[in-house]
């Protein structure tokens, strides 16, 4: 009877949800949750994403089809994933307790730790995102064809690590340390043709790879000590690197000072042209991190640094992440002639202590994150507010007829228009 038991379970990519005896139906669909089951939950699956929803979010509305394309996939990997939404409006206890400020916000829980999912939200995009979380540490790839597989499988959300003619045990403790930030791999065999195309010419070397960005480096050594573990922690983010919500959130961890350009338009010509100046000395100075945002994409933001509309732009400042910045004297802008010679004055005159400390006007890179859920609860009071008195100046012309208050069209968060721009811009981009 055990053995028939056993062939039924082969049946179905379902069955390779771990067997702990549990209240879940798992059948690939999104498992609806309750507050009173959601710990069971995530102690009982190793992987589980989780959708803190609001019925009336458009946004929500908007992302439900893509996580039930999603669902079965990812339950049915080796390694299953399991999607899982809970009505955070309704539970708003469980909502607090896990920080949730906006809708949708995704989280991942892996073995009931949890941690903020930024990737993308198209049901293709998302699995292939996914099955990061539950790759091997370290890959080992023994040709040519398994190194392109790997980095083709890898996506561009991720840093790519290869290691190229090294040992595995050199890099696999930081590969469980960074497994949610990058891709780890040991290429055991390959030919002249693939050291070419990373280009390095000998070994053991470690490549980093940034697909989205079109940018790599090597990494000759050497492999002892902390050195790695800098050159991993210095290659994580790409040279350049745009300032939004999300990336603030993977800068909190990062302890380095981030050397910031504020321009008009990050997207125009001139902004662009900027940006390949800025990389090349951010490839020379692997100890700072060089960012960038465009007063038209964050105006609040910028305006932390003192910048109006009377500010010459673009602006270099050399911020800490926290509530101070510097300004370089004699090298407060970038002038669009002989740009490369400024921006080294500009590190030159930070390294020599030519500097004017200030304060943020607005919060700190913490601060910025954290304030988002105290803007967003005024939005959604005024927004109450503002409904309640709408229907009593109509209650007192004439009766209501038909609808109710869940009809009314939240607009998708409980933020302003402007602000889940801002927050959905990255996801947009890939919906």
């Amino acid at each position: 009877m055990r053995t028939v038991a056993r062939l039924r379970q082969t049946k179905s990519q379902y069955d390779r949800v771990p067997r702990k005896e549990h209240q879940f139906k798992v059948n690939g669909k999104v498992l609806e949750l309750e507050e009173s089951n959601f710990g069971a939950a995530i102690s009982t699956f190793d992987y589980i994403l989780v959708d803190f929803y609001a019925p009336w979010c458009g946004h929500c509305k908007r992302l439900a089809p893509e996580l039930d394309k999603a669902a079965p996939v990812l339950a049915g990997l080796k390694q299953p994933i399991i999607v899982a939404k809970i009505d955070a409006d309704r539970y708003k206890r469980l909502a607090s307790k896990h920080e949730i400020d906006g809708y949708p916000t995704l989280k991942m829980f892996i073995r009931g730790v949890p941690s903020d999912y930024y990737g993308p939200r198209n049901a293709d995009l998302l699995v292939r995102f996914l099955k990061k979380f539950v790759a091997p540490d370290v890959s080992i790839l023994n040709s040519d064809s398994s190194i392109s597989e790997f980095v083709e499988a890898a996506g561009t959300h991720f840093p790519i690590f290869i290691g190229f003619g090294l040992n595995e045990s050199v890099i696999s403790n930081l590969a469980v340390k960074y497994k949610k930030k990058a891709w780890f791999s040991v290429a055991k065999d390959f030919s002249g043709a693939v050291m070419t195309k990373y280009d390095f010419d000998k070994v053991p070397a470690l490549a980093s790879i940034h697909p989205a960005h079109n940018e790599q480096s090597i990494f000759y050594g050497p492999f002892e000590e902390k050195f790695p573990e800098d050159y991993i922690k210095q290659s994580l983010f790409p040279l350049a690197l745009p300032i939004n919500l999300d990336t603030l959130k993977l800068l909190k961890d990062d302890e380095r000072k981030i050397v910031l350009t504020i321009v008009q338009d990050e997207t125009d010509e001139k902004s662009l042209e900027l940006i390949k100046f800025m990389k090349a000395a951010a490839s020379a100075n692997r100890d700072l991190i060089f960012g960038y945002v465009g007063v038209k994409q964050w105006e609040d933001f910028a305006e932390s640094f003192e910048v109006d509309k009377k500010s010459k732009l673009p602006k270099m400042i050399v911020w800490d992440g926290n509530k101070e910045y510097f300004s370089i004297i004699g090298s407060e802008s970038i002038e669009e002639t002989d740009i490369g010679t400024q921006i080294s004055r500009f590190l030159e005159g930070y390294r020599e202590g030519n500097v004017i400390q200030k304060r943020i006007t607005g919060p700190s890179l913490i601060d910025f994150i954290s304030s988002q859920m105290g803007i967003r609860l005024v939005f959604m009071i005024m927004f109450v507010v503002a409904v309640m008195i709408l229907i009593f100046t109509i209650g007192k012309e004439e009766p209501l007829r038909g609808g109710s208050l869940d009809q009314v069209d939240h607009g998708g968060s409980t933020v302003s228009q402007k602000e889940t721009i801002e927050l959905h811009r990255a996801a947009d981009k890939e919906d």
